[in-house]
């Protein structure tokens, strides 16, 4: 509004001041200068109504960031939490059920168990439960019915900073900082030193495309990691839960088509290399990445329908095998 009231003005003047000139009433210097000075004069106010416009707007943003500063979480630690020295990386799920608005439910009597090493895969149609799995074992909701034990513990006896520090997640959409790889990496803990980064990113096979970037490890990326491929964040991806050595990795696996052969090829390794040793639970897209898995449990509407390894559920040729078959059709 500022803006077009100065327009305006400058506007008037000129025309007004035009017809003076013309009539050797005004020197064209002295409509100059004037026309001058009312810029001038504008100037500051068309700065104060920008600032003015900033300002409201970070008002609102500061209600908001209270606003949320203000709530209470749903999920808090216990008084006494259970003091444990390491944790063996045991899961079990017992008979549980779930549902995010205590009405419809989306797992339904689940109960599965996991020794220390071992991996499962979780293959279903979207909405059928699988990711829920994964926010539960990390505490981010309670589960209605039904027990979660880690290492024979109720997980609702852990702190929950201590639960969380076990578990490593390498999530499906790869969020990226903006910043340096490494900061990206080891996400601000000053105790991960480059040469452990190093050697982990070594592991997953991220570290030979970090080596041809202009800044190595130091290259800023923006935030999302745009300047990167959809492979290279999922390999930085493997590199930073590596560097914090969880004894529980969870993995949700992206079905996409815009990751080539040879990076395919190199994901598959890592993924294969960083569940050595570690409990895992993956929720499975690419059924080609789970075939060496020790257990698979296929979901439907929120209920275990199968159960087994990738050989033994092709012989049953149900719900997974149809599923491993058309995406055997279409990678043909």
């Amino acid at each position: 509004m500022v803006t077009i009231i100065g327009t305006l003005a400058v506007a008037l003047i000129i025309w007004y001041g035009g017809q003076k000139v013309i009539q050797n009433l005004l020197t064209l210097g002295t409509l100059v200068a004037f026309i001058q000075y009312i810029e001038k004069f504008f100037h500051p106010i068309s700065d104060l109504s920008e600032k003015f416009g900033i300002l409201q707007e970070a008002i609102a943003a500061s209600e908001r960031i209270f606003k949320l500063l203000d709530q209470k979480p749903s999920i808090v630690s216990p008084v006494e939490p259970v003091k444990v020295k390491e944790i063996k990386g045991n899961i079990k799920f017992n008979k549980v059920w779930f549902a995010y608005n205590d009405k419809n439910y989306v797992l339904k009597d689940i109960s599965f168990k996991l020794e220390t090493g071992q991996s499962v895969a979780f293959v279903g149609a979207t909405g059928s439960g699988k990711t829920s799995i994964i926010n539960l074992l990390n505490r981010f909701y309670d589960i209605q019915k039904g027990k979660i034990f880690l290492d024979d513990i109720d997980i609702k006896r852990f702190n929950l900073q201590h639960l969380r520090k076990h578990i490593g997640i390498v999530m499906q959409d790869v969020f990226l900082f903006s910043g340096t790889i490494l900061d990206n990496i080891r996400l601000g803990n000053k105790d991960i030193s480059l040469e452990r980064v190093i050697e982990a990113s070594k592991y997953v096979n991220a570290h030979k495309f970090i080596e041809k970037l202009p800044d190595k490890y130091n290259y800023e990326v923006k935030e999302r990691g745009q300047v990167l491929s959809v492979g290279q964040r999922q390999l930085i991806a493997f590199t930073r839960a590596l560097v914090f050595n969880p004894e529980i990795l969870l993995v949700l696996d992206e079905a996409t088509s815009s990751i080539d052969s040879e990076i395919e090829s190199l994901i598959q390794d890592a993924l294969g290399k960083i569940m050595k040793n570690r409990t895992t639970i993956v929720i499975a897209h690419r059924l080609s990445t789970i075939r060496n898995v020790d257990k698979i449990i296929v979901l439907s509407h929120g209920r275990i329908v199968e159960k087994g390894t990738h050989k033994q559920l092709l012989k049953l040729r149900g719900i997974y095998y149809k599923l491993y078959k058309f995406q055997y059709q279409l990678q043909a």
